[in-house]
């Protein structure tokens, strides 16, 4: 099958995935663009917003829609690097076995990830980046596909430690939950306050993703788009010459290469889902103010002035 056969096909199951998943989460539908924007692209999400807004069963459900392994981890300030990745006991006959952690699976979540020491966290850098963890010396891969799914609640800081930011770096995308609209709420209550189980069939394989990774890896960039998405980023990083004015007065630090990487990547997968067969500058906006939000380090005046990262991001176009 050639590859524009397959992005033709790709969109078809996409958008039969999305109503599989609306069939549970109710609105939030530029929540699961990203999310699964990012999932084609290879890359993680965090996401932020306040209890109570079905972050977990997002997760939970998408999962259920790729037809991929789903383990949910709860981070607590006591939870220790082994909890996530596993560890090695004696058995029986007096040699050491390794016994895998939660975090062999293809779809982590990664629940409340600001409320463990960074001690814990680390633990998640290796998974991450390199699709492996390395446990007593020995290195054990991943499955594939592999994305970690993070939540984060804003509010109730007591208790919390700040993400690394070589940790925020390695999430493609940070995505802001917002409460639903009137009309969504009483959709929500409607359909959760009664006796009707609502079951999400697996439209997809393991292998059919990564076939659909691949090929969305393979969509051909025009030269001035590329050029865009990094002019775009050195916008952001305030001692640069092509730094935006509002970037020199509120941001302390900007975005590095990963974020120009991320951008293309994620751009190519916005295409792909609308049928296009290249991505424009269009795709790269659409993309953009999740993968610089969380990589953007604003200063003191910023949030004395209540000066947001969508607001700096927006002036960037």
């Amino acid at each position: 099958m050639s590859d524009v056969a397959v992005i033709e096909n790709f969109v078809k199951k996409y958008d039969a995935l999305k109503q599989e998943i609306a069939k549970v989460i109710i609105g939030q539908e530029d929540v699961v663009n990203q999310i699964l924007i990012s999932i084609f692209s290879g890359g993680h999400s965090l996401l932020i917003g306040v209890p109570g807004l079905a972050k977990t069963l997002m997760v939970n459900t998408i999962a259920q829609a790729l037809g991929l392994d789903f383990k949910r981890i709860q981070f607590t300030p006591d939870l220790m690097p082994s909890d996530i990745l596993g560890s090695e006991i004696l058995d029986e006959n007096r040699q050491f076995k390794f016994i895998k952690g939660p975090i062999f699976a293809n779809i982590i979540l990664a629940d409340e990830i600001n409320r463990t020491p960074p001690k814990t966290q680390a633990a998640l850098l290796e998974a991450m980046q390199e699709r492996s963890v390395t446990v007593a010396g020995h290195q054990y891969k991943l499955n594939l596909p592999y994305f970690v799914l993070a939540t984060q609640n804003p509010i109730e800081q007591e208790g919390t430690y700040p993400l690394p930011e070589a940790q925020l770096d390695r999430f493609m995308f940070a995505i802001n939950l917002e409460y639903p609209s009137f009309k969504e709420e009483v959709d929500v209550v409607k359909a959760t306050t009664t006796d009707i189980q609502l079951s999400v069939n697996a439209l997809f394989t393991a292998r059919e993703i990564i076939d659909f990774q691949n090929v969305i890896r393979r969509i051909p960039v025009a030269d001035n788009v590329i050029e865009y998405a990094v002019t775009l980023v050195g916008k952001t990083r305030p001692k640069a010459d092509t730094a935006a004015d509002i970037v020199k007065e509120f941001v302390d630090w900007g975005a590095g290469p990963r974020a120009s990487q991320n951008l293309i990547l994620a751009a190519k997968t916005h295409a792909a889902t609308h049928g296009k067969f290249s991505p424009d500058i269009e795709n790269i906006q659409a993309v953009a103010t999740g993968i610089l939000r969380h990589r953007i380090i604003k200063n003191y005046k910023a949030e004395a002035e209540g000066i947001t990262d969508e607001k700096i991001i927006e002036s960037l176009f």
